[in-house]
C-alpha cells in the first residue's frame, strides 16, 4: 500500500535544509487537515501557517532552540479554542445547514444538546477536549506530508504561553497546543536520518477481541 510505504519513509526530522515546499503540496496538506474528523464536526481549532522568517526566529528560542523551527519551509501552529461557546457551536451548525441546504430536526436537537452541555463546562476542560480534536488533524497532517514526501517534525517541546503571546492567540480565544515544522531533511546534519525506525511488535501493540 503506497500510504504505508510513505509512513515507513517518514521520521521526526531533526535537521532541515531550508528548501521551500511547492505550494501545491502545502495546499494538499492543509486540505487533509480540513478533512480530518472532529467531535460533532465542530473543528474547534485554527492552524497558523508561518513562512515569515522573523516570526520563526522569534519562536525558535521558546522551542528549545530546535533548528527545524527556522530551517523549515512552513511552520504549522495548531491552536485550539480556549473554550466552547454558544456562538462557536451555532456558527458551525448554521454552516452545516447552509452547505446542505436544509434543516434536520435530529440535527437541530443535537445542536440544543451541545448548547446545554459544552458552554457550561469548565473552560480548561473544554480546551483539553478541543486540543484533542486538533491533534486528530495534526496526525492527519503528518500522514499527508509523508504522502507528499515532505518531512515533518511533530513538536510539543515549546513554551505555549510564550507562543500564544508571539502570535496574539489569547486575544482571539485560541491557545497553541502543538506545532509542526514542514520541510526537507538535511541528511548531513541529521543524526536520526539513517537509523532504523523502531516500533513495538504487533503482539505488544494490538489486542484482538473476537
Amino acid at each position: 500500500m503506497e500510504l504505508l510505504d510513505k509512513l515507513k519513509w517518514r521520521y521526526a526530522t531533526k535537521a532541515m535544509n531550508g528548501k521551500k515546499i511547492p505550494q501545491e503540496k502545502i495546499d494538499n496538506i492543509i486540505e487533509a487537515i480540513s478533512l480530518a474528523p472532529t467531535s460533532s464536526g465542530l473543528q474547534p481549532f485554527e492552524v497558523y501557517v508561518i513562512t515569515n522568517q522573523e516570526t520563526k526566529e522569534a519562536i525558535k528560542p521558546i522551542a528549545w532552540n530546535q533548528s527545524v523551527v527556522t530551517d523549515c519551509s512552513h511552520l504549522l501552529v495548531f491552536a485550539a479554542w480556549d473554550t466552547y461557546t454558544a456562538d462557536r457551536i451555532n456558527t458551525m451548525f448554521d454552516l452545516t445547514n447552509t452547505v446542505r441546504g436544509f434543516k434536520n430536526e435530529g440535527w437541530e436537537n443535537y445542536r440544543q444538546m451541545l448548547l446545554k452541555s459544552y458552554p457550561q463546562k469548565d473552560a480548561e476542560d473544554n480546551f483539553n477536549h478541543a486540543s484533542k480534536q486538533a491533534y486528530i488533524a495534526f496526525s492527519q497532517a503528518i500522514a499527508a506530508a509523508a504522502f507528499e514526501e515532505v518531512d515533518a517534525t511533530p513538536m510539543e517541546g515549546f513554551d505555549a504561553n510564550a507562543l500564544d503571546k508571539i502570535l496574539g492567540l489569547r486575544e482571539k480565544g485560541l491557545r497553541s497546543c502543538v506545532i509542526l515544522p514542514l520541510g526537507y531533511r538535511d541528511p548531513e546534519n541529521d543524526w536520526l536520518v539513517n537509523l532504523v525506525k523502531v516500533r513495538k511488535p504487533r503482539k505488544d501493540l494490538i489486542t484482538e477481541v473476537k
